[in-house]
C-alpha cells in the first residue's frame, strides 16, 4: 500500500508531537528501521490494520533507536510510553459518557470501527445477548501480541494496552472493567463496560475494587 510509508507512518501515530523534537539523525535512524520492519511484518500491512501498525512500528523504532544513540534501555521505555500516553485525550470520551445514549452507541460503533479497523491477525468474541446496562466483548488475537512478543518487546503492547485504561479508565457512570490482555500474559483481552444510573466515584476507583 502506497500509504505503508515510514513517514505517513509516524505523521499519524501518537508520536506525531514528539517525533520532530528528534535530532535530524535519529529521525533518520528511526525511519530506516521501520523501512525494515514494513519488510519483516508485510504480512500485517493491509488497510485494515494502518492505524495499528503506524502505533506498533513507530514505537519498535523508535525504542530501538534511542537505544542505538546511546540511551539506556529502561529510559528508552519510559520515554515511549510517556509520549505516547501523553498524546493521548479522553476528554471526548469522558463527555460522551455523561449522555444516556453512551453504551447503546458504543454496542454499535465499536464492532463497527472494530471491524473496518482490524485486519489480519485480529479475532473477536463479542456478546450480544448481555443486558442493557453491560458492554462486553474479548479480543482472542492481537497483532501487537503477535509481532511484539517473538521480538522480546512485548512491554510494549502491554505499553499500549494501558492506553485503554487512560481512554476509558475514568467515564462518568460507566465502570471500565479489565482483568487481563495478551500482551501482558493473559489468553485474551477483556472489554466490559458496566453502567450506573448514578456516578458515584470514578470509573476506575470502581473497576479496581471488583
Amino acid at each position: 500500500m502506497n500509504q505503508y510509508k515510514p513517514e505517513k507512518l509516524v505523521a499519524v501515530s501518537r508520536y506525531q508531537n514528539y517525533f520532530p523534537t528528534l535530532p535530524e539523525e535519529m529521525q533518520k535512524d528511526t525511519y530506516a528501521r521501520m523501512k525494515e520492519l514494513l519488510e519483516e511484518e508485510k504480512e500485517y500491512c493491509d488497510k485494515g490494520n494502518y492505524k495499528h501498525m503506524a502505533q506498533i512500528l513507530t514505537s519498535i523504532a523508535l525504542y530501538e533507536t534511542l537505544q542505538k544513540h546511546g540511551m539506556g534501555e529502561d529510559e528508552a521505555y519510559r520515554i515511549v510510553s510517556e509520549e505516547m500516553w501523553k498524546f493521548l485525550d479522553p476528554s471526548g470520551m469522558q463527555k460522551l459518557a455523561n449522555r444516556s445514549f453512551f453504551l447503546p452507541l458504543m454496542k454499535k460503533i465499536v464492532p463497527f470501527g472494530f471491524q473496518k479497523g482490524s485486519g489480519t491477525g485480529w479475532r473477536y468474541t463479542w456478546h450480544k445477548d448481555d443486558p442493557k446496562n453491560i458492554f462486553r466483548f474479548e479480543c482472542n488475537e492481537c497483532i501487537y501480541e503477535k509481532i511484539l512478543k517473538p521480538r522480546g518487546l512485548i512491554r510494549l503492547g502491554s505499553m499500549c494496552c494501558h492506553a485503554d485504561i487512560i481512554n476509558y479508565g475514568n467515564l462518568p457512570y460507566t465502570d471500565f472493567i479489565r482483568t487481563q490482555t495478551l500482551c501482558q500474559g493473559g489468553c485474551v483481552c477483556d472489554f466490559c463496560f458496566v453502567r450506573h444510573d448514578t456516578d458515584a466515584g470514578s470509573g476506575w476507583e470502581r473497576s479496581r475494587s471488583i
